[in-house]
């Protein structure tokens, strides 16, 4: 049967279905949009389809890998749609909201026969396969951090997501909760690889799945950042009821999408990210504290998310996974990241 890769005219789908050609694959290319899609799938020899999420035409199609963000308000009506047309879903989102949703879904993905793997790119393969490995060092840990640092160009995805979710605050997991911060409540000085940097607490993908992947109670995900962009990361406090407004957020998503493009193949090529992670497990009567740290490198993320995706939809489709929501790590292993190009792991 077929598979798809939907939002393939933004700027992840399309990298995503040009290394998918590379490698001779065969999706259809879909989205909202024939005008955007039908031009990309004539350029690559691919087959195409253009429908609104509302009105799925997913017939004969086996898996959908979903591109389309934002996904806080496109995960939903695709997974209802996989469901029913019992397709296996992927996304490539990094919202926690999101990852809380989909992973909810366990029991209806089961009955359905249906893999459910959202996180399939940077956001969060790298980090959930680095908190895994964590565990296993560490298995009685009781606290996890982890961190990156990147260096390249963001999408105009990337920022409009990032966008939306500003004016919600902070996050981070205690307790197995999710909990409510102000922005950038968190800062600390993180070891990465090649030297230390400050990093402020922001709420990432991984208080969802690193949860579910090692049931660690306390998570608490950090950036890299300068000290002016941790300043005005916590002022946003200040400004969310605004940032918040309808047409504030409208009206500056389209500046983005109309200024702000992904960066190119060179671009790419000169593009990093590190990521740092620590798991801590308390002092007992009989044994003292203890803690496991471990790094991990990759070159640039868009790169990375569109070798991890392929990779996952391939063992789906090869039905390495069995039905149900998963993480990356607990689909294909704590060490899946490890197997991609250009993944470093020391420690």
């Amino acid at each position: 049967m077929d598979w798809m890769i939907y939002g393939a005219s933004g700027y992840t789908g399309q990298l995503i279905a040009e290394l998918a050609k590379a490698k001779g694959r065969a999706p259809i290319l879909a989205g909202r949009s024939e005008e955007k899609v039908r031009p990309l799938a004539q350029r690559l020899g691919l087959a195409w389809r253009a429908f609104p999420l509302d009105k799925p035409q997913l017939e004969g199609v086996a898996l959908v890998l979903h591109c389309a963000g934002p996904f806080s308000q496109t995960s939903r009506p695709m997974v209802d749609a996989c469901l029913a047309a019992r397709a296996h879903y992927l996304d490539v989102t990094g919202e926690v909201e999101v990852f809380e949703a989909v992973l909810a879904r366990d029991a209806e993905a089961r009955e359905r026969g249906v893999v459910l793997l959202p996180g399939t790119g940077f956001d969060v393969v790298p980090s959930d396969c680095l908190a895994a490995l964590l565990k296993q060092r560490l298995p009685a840990a009781t606290s996890l951090e982890l961190a990156f640092a990147t260096r390249g160009r963001s999408s105009p995805g990337t920022l409009k997501t990032a966008l939306e979710n500003a004016p919600k605050g902070g996050l981070v997991r205690r307790g197995g909760k999710l909990v409510r911060v102000a922005p950038a409540a968190y800062l600390r000085e993180i070891p990465f690889a090649d030297k230390p940097r400050q990093a402020m607490s922001i709420p990432w993908g991984d208080l969802a799945t690193a949860w579910r992947s090692t049931g660690i109670p306390d998570i608490t995900v950090y950036l890299a950042a300068s000290p002016a962009v941790i300043r005005g990361t916590q002022l946003l406090r200040f400004g969310a009821p605004l940032l918040g407004l309808a047409p504030v957020q409208s009206f500056l998503k389209a500046r983005i999408e109309e200024q702000v493009k992904g960066p190119d193949t060179e671009q790419r090529a000169q593009g990093s990210a590190q990521f740092w992670g620590r798991v801590t497990a308390e002092a007992t009567l009989t044994a003292p504290a203890q803690s496991v740290e471990l790094t991990l490198q990759i070159g640039d993320g868009y790169t990375l998310t569109a070798e991890a995706a392929l990779e996952c939809a391939s063992r789906v489709l090869a039905s390495t996974v069995q039905p149900g929501a998963w993480t990356p790590s607990l689909a294909f292993g704590a060490d899946f990241a490890a197997s991609l190009p250009g993944v470093r792991i020391g420690s």
